[in-house]
């Protein structure tokens, strides 16, 4: 029975993830206002981090070994905008993907679970991972 199976193996397994966040960065890197974020960082390595997270995420072998997603972006200044931008170009990549609407909706709603932890409402809730560190804010 299908529901007896995780999110990610009735989401097809790693092939969808890398198919997915394929196209999702390579919408990000494109967008003029998020891309400022991914300036410094190799677009296949996001896509492979991210990969790897989510599968584990849904229920997939654990081979993610990277920051969590809080102090990956503690020096990002993420208003809620800007997270709902991703959002949308997250979704529309599933879809893009030939995605299911059910599968898709359950994919972004695993997602939604870190608004929390990411969205800032002002520079002063960001931390600098050395001193140097830049603090990343680019507000519409």
């Amino acid at each position: 029975m299908a529901i007896d199976k995780t999110l990610y193996e009735r989401l097809g397994g790693k092939s969808t993830f890398i198919k997915v966040h394929k196209i999702f960065y390579d919408k990000a890197y494109a967008h003029p206002w998020l891309s400022k974020y991914f300036t410094d960082k190799p677009q296949e390595l996001l896509e492979n981090q991210q990969t790897d997270f989510m599968i584990q995420l849904m229920g997939g072998p654990k081979r993610y070994s990277g920051k969590s997603p809080k102090s990956a972006h503690q020096h990002m200044l993420i208003s809620d905008e800007l997270f709902e931008l991703r959002a949308q170009l997250l979704s529309d990549s599933i879809k893009e993907a030939g995605i299911s609407d059910a599968l898709r909706e359950e994919w972004l709603q695993t997602d939604a679970t870190f608004q929390r932890a990411l969205v800032k409402t002002s520079e002063a809730e960001c931390i600098r991972a050395y001193p140097t560190q830049a603090i990343l804010n680019f507000s519409k």
